[in-house]
């Protein structure tokens, strides 16, 4: 058994869907359900018995306290976080009170099971806490990529409490001796992708015919990870991972987000041609967000040489598998953009 937190978002859900299809050991699937949190993203295991979807906080400390003893898990899996930039830019709070005081709870919860387990399964057990490349801050055009020993610098009041997590969660290491693992990925995309994101939005907008809002000159460069490889290597990380290590998680796809959008519209022009014209005349620049960082890239060398872990998809391949995904699955798109999604995106994009 092991417990996986924040299981009903984007990444989250990927990971479970592919867990159960690849073994059959049980998920506890523990989500607050925000937003962003779906369980119809997990429609397909709603009945199957290796899946119990508990619906609460991680910084619920007698919740989590009694789902560690009730179901003794092996291991947690910690997705659950607030992870919108453009959001915690508007509404900071909600960031620090789930991103650092809730990762504090759960693991002050985690360590008082973990330290009352038998030998044998004190020594098997790990605690694996999913982060993100933006902890390390910006780099230059000519910057080499992010390492594991890169120092971090945030920018944003969300990556600002992921790296406060990470801190947490690697203190409890050194301190205590429990036996964590920390991934730091690149910007994932992929089925089940919440349409705030950059991806989602540009096809939901495109196939609406509307505007399609680019952020400053649209040269903001990203490393893109398509979401299956993103949870291969979290599988991995957590079966053969070295407790107390760092593992940075990228696709090698260093790409400007202008060309993310007009890759998006020609695919788009062959798998759904609209007959007023390319989707490309829909590109809008709009107004740069606040501290918007100019390059994110991973260096995944690590990973691969110490675990053997690299990604399956190339970005041609996964960009083609995620527009076809959302064409075909547009009514779990229009659910999920819910009249909350819709006004958030007037806020964000109309003013600008």
């Amino acid at each position: 058994m092991i417990l996986v937190t924040g299981g009903a978002g984007f990444i989250g859900a990927n990971f479970i869907l592919d867990w159960l299809r690849l073994n059959d050991e049980p998920v506890i699937n523990l989500d607050k359900l925000t937003y962003a949190g779906n369980l119809e993203s997990l429609a397909s295991v709603a009945n199957d018995p290796r899946h119990v979807f508990v619906h609460g906080d991680i910084g619920d400390r007698v919740l989590v306290g009694r789902l560690l003893a009730e179901h003794r898990p092996r291991a947690i899996v910690n997705f659950a976080a607030e992870s919108h930039v453009d959001r915690s830019i508007y509404g900071p709070e909600d960031f620090i009170q789930t991103n650092v005081v809730g990762t504090f709870h759960l693991l002050e919860e985690v360590r008082g099971y973990w330290m009352a387990l038998a030998d044998a399964d004190k020594a098997a057990f790990r605690f694996l806490h999913v982060s993100t490349d933006e902890v390390y801050g910006s780099l230059g055009s000519d910057d080499a990529p992010f390492t594991e020993t890169t120092p971090f610098a945030p920018n944003s009041p969300y990556s600002a409490s992921k790296a406060a997590s990470d801190h947490l969660v690697r203190a409890y290491h050194h301190t205590y001796g429990l036996p964590v693992l920390t991934t730091n990925c690149s910007n994932n995309y992929g089925p089940y992708q919440f349409p705030e994101k950059l991806i989602p939005l540009m096809i939901l907008n495109a196939t609406q015919g509307r505007a399609l809002p680019i952020y400053g000159d649209g040269m903001n460069v990203r490393d893109w990870l398509y979401v299956t490889d993103h949870c291969a290597a979290i599988r991995t990380v957590l079966e053969k991972g070295h407790p107390g290590e760092i593992y940075n998680i990228g696709g090698w796809n260093e790409m400007p987000n202008i060309e993310i959008v007009k890759t998006v519209c020609t695919l788009l022009d062959e798998m759904r041609p609209d007959p007023t014209g390319p989707y490309a005349r829909l590109v809008t620049y709009v107004k740069d967000r606040p501290g918007h960082d100019r390059r994110y890239a991973i260096d995944a060398s690590k990973i691969h040489r110490e675990l053997g872990w690299k990604p399956a998809e190339t970005f041609d391949t996964g960009i083609s598998k995620t527009v076809r995904w959302y064409l075909d699955n547009m009514a779990w798109v229009e659910r999920v953009a819910s009249g909350e999604y819709r006004r958030w995106v007037d806020v964000q994009y109309g003013e600008r």
